[in-house]
């Protein structure tokens, strides 16, 4: 049974693209000069599984207004191209495109990092939201996965509740902190 299900969700894992599979496709659609160059990755929240199928990749745009493009995918396919107003980011010094030379775990890895976290074994986890940006308090610029978790409740095993967030390190997976709120699902 155990092999079956890790069966059952790797064939989930590999139906939806990964973040850097986006990356891929979304080069297609912005201009020369923003190719390659992501300043954030983020997804909805989940749906029926832990994986993602709305995504959202921000380009570096130097000939966009607000020097960002956005292209928003859903399982898979591009949705809209879009480029968004990012006032505050400027002054946060999210505007720069993350170093992919250090982008070497992949959204589906950061998930699976992040569900093996040892608070969450007795827990039926249930939705995941991803977003791979450039964190304050993160050393040498390198891009972290912030990943939330949400899990069944134990009294209404119908609802969900939000149980906090794991980072992930998305140069050499290691979990640089959690903010896990186990204490939700009750």
């Amino acid at each position: 049974m155990v092999l079956g299900l890790l069966t059952l969700s790797r064939a989930m894992l590999a139906s939806e693209p990964t973040a850097f599979a986006l990356i891929k496709e979304g080069n297609r659609h912005v201009g020369e000069e923003a190719k390659d160059k992501v300043v954030q990755i983020r997804s909805e929240k989940s749906v029926g599984t832990l994986i993602p199928t709305i995504w959202y990749v921000v380009y570096f745009d130097p000939d966009a207004t607000a020097k960002a493009t956005e292209v928003k995918f859903g399982a898979g396919k591009k949705l809209t191209v879009k480029r968004p107003a990012r006032i505050l980011e400027p002054f946060l010094g999210t505007h720069k495109p993350l170093n992919r030379d250090k982008m070497k775990v992949d959204s589906d890895k950061a998930i699976e990092i992040a569900t093996k976290e040892p608070l969450l074994s007795n827990l039926k986890l249930t939705a995941t939201q991803l977003w791979l940006e450039r964190e304050a308090w993160s050393v040498d610029d390198v891009p972290v996965w912030k990943i939330r978790l949400w899990a069944s409740k134990l009294r209404h095993p119908d609802q969900d509740a939000d149980i906090g967030e794991v980072f992930v390190s998305a140069e050499d997976g290691k979990v640089l902190k959690n903010d896990l709120h186990i204490n939700r699902v009750d």
